[in-house]
């Protein structure tokens, strides 16, 4: 890559394999929901992620969706949720007509701070949703024990940590299921597209049968309540299939860029870059930088210079609870860190060369500023 050319924050990486495998399908004249490549790709994840089901979906939203449908939430439940998550986490609560409840955040990990969950447990939680956020798992252990204490399901939103691992064991698996996405900027992609991992015999087959508009398996064309259309394309499965085959590839190239990241930007107690517990293996999907001197402004500002010299950024995301859908006074923890954080290009084709230009101007941006 040239130094002077623009640095994306992230891309897919599309090879041989995936062309020949869409072609394929193409081919074969199997190009919507039915197809060789969807059950070859169900049971590909499954494995990879150690659980005995795995049932592919349009996308993570409606994977998300579709998990709480299976449960059977409705209005009146409650799901906690983290505050600082992307969107979707809390509209598929809402899809279902039951109330998402905001808990913050553990300063290191990013994911949903255990005591916070505890704190707001009702008699009207039914869920539990952790996000595995920017690839790093939650703290499992104290969330099943919550769970099972109260009878309430824990469901992963891995929609970002596609084999990141907790204590040994891959994500997906822990809860009751796991949701995963396979959007283009995901560690995996499938143009769109998502999964849904789980244990549970039962779970399985209904959620299955509810992705396919509830059709009764006994009498075609014959619904006895209301179903969703949130099926998967054998193009899309075709393309999930090879991308999974590589999937080792492209977690160890994320390791290794992290590496060159932590080599390149002087960190300090004021300037920090993704921490992993020792419990955790992160699947670094994005490569998140924190600077406690900024505020909002100051932070898009900074983003604005590295734009200004080739370099993409995005922040982090939005809490849930400055949103006027889903307001609620603002979380201490969640509200500084979607204040101050950022994420810096992370994708398979990312150079040692260009992490090296883009630390550098990291430095000297930083430098500028506190000089100013």
């Amino acid at each position: 890559m040239m130094s002077d050319s623009f640095i994306p924050i992230s891309k897919p990486f599309i090879g041989p394999r995936e062309k020949e495998l869409v072609i394929d399908a193409l081919d074969s004249g199997w190009v919507s929901s039915i197809g060789k490549y969807i059950d070859e790709f169900e049971a590909n994840f499954a494995r990879y992620c150690g659980t005995e089901y795995a049932l592919a979906v349009s996308n993570g939203t409606t994977g998300l969706h579709l998990a709480l449908a299976t449960l059977g939430l409705k209005p009146g439940d409650e799901v906690i949720i983290p505050d600082l998550t992307f969107v979707a986490t809390a509209n598929a609560v809402a899809y279902t007509g039951a109330t998402p409840v905001l808990a913050d955040i553990d300063a290191d990990t990013l994911c949903i701070d255990p005591s916070s969950v505890k704190s707001l447990i009702s008699a009207r939680t039914k869920a539990i949703i952790p996000v595995h956020l920017y690839g790093h798992p939650a703290d499992m252990d104290a969330l099943m024990e919550i769970g099972n204490a109260h009878g309430i399901a824990v469901i992963e939103d891995a929609a970002e940590a596609h084999g990141a691992e907790y204590k040994g064991r891959r994500v997906g698996g822990l809860g009751k299921c796991g949701v995963f996405s396979f959007y283009g900027n995901k560690v995996i992609t499938t143009g769109e597209g998502g999964m849904l991992t789980t244990n549970d015999r039962d779970f399985h087959a209904r959620a299955k049968r509810l992705r396919d508009h509830a059709m009764s398996p006994q009498r075609r064309y014959f619904h006895e309540e209301r179903g969703f259309n949130y099926r998967i394309t054998n193009l899309q499965a075709a393309l999930g299939v090879a991308q999974l085959e590589r999937i080792d590839d492209f977690l160890s190239r994320r390791a290794e860029i992290m590496d060159w990241y932590n080599a390149e930007i002087v960190t300090s107690d004021r300037v920090r870059l993704n921490r992993v517990k020792n419990w955790a293996k992160s699947a670094f999907w994005m490569i998140c930088l924190e600077v406690d001197g900024f505020d909002e402004a100051g932070r898009d500002a900074f983003m604005q210079a590295l734009k200004a010299r080739g370099i993409d950024t995005r922040p982090y995301f939005c809490t849930m609870s400055s949103m006027p859908m889903y307001r609620q006074p603002p979380l201490p923890v969640s509200t500084r860190k979607a204040q101050i954080g950022l994420n810096l290009p992370s994708f398979y084709e990312l150079t040692k060369q260009d992490v090296r230009r883009i630390g550098a101007e990291v430095n000297e941006i930083l430098k500028e500023m506190r000089a100013a």
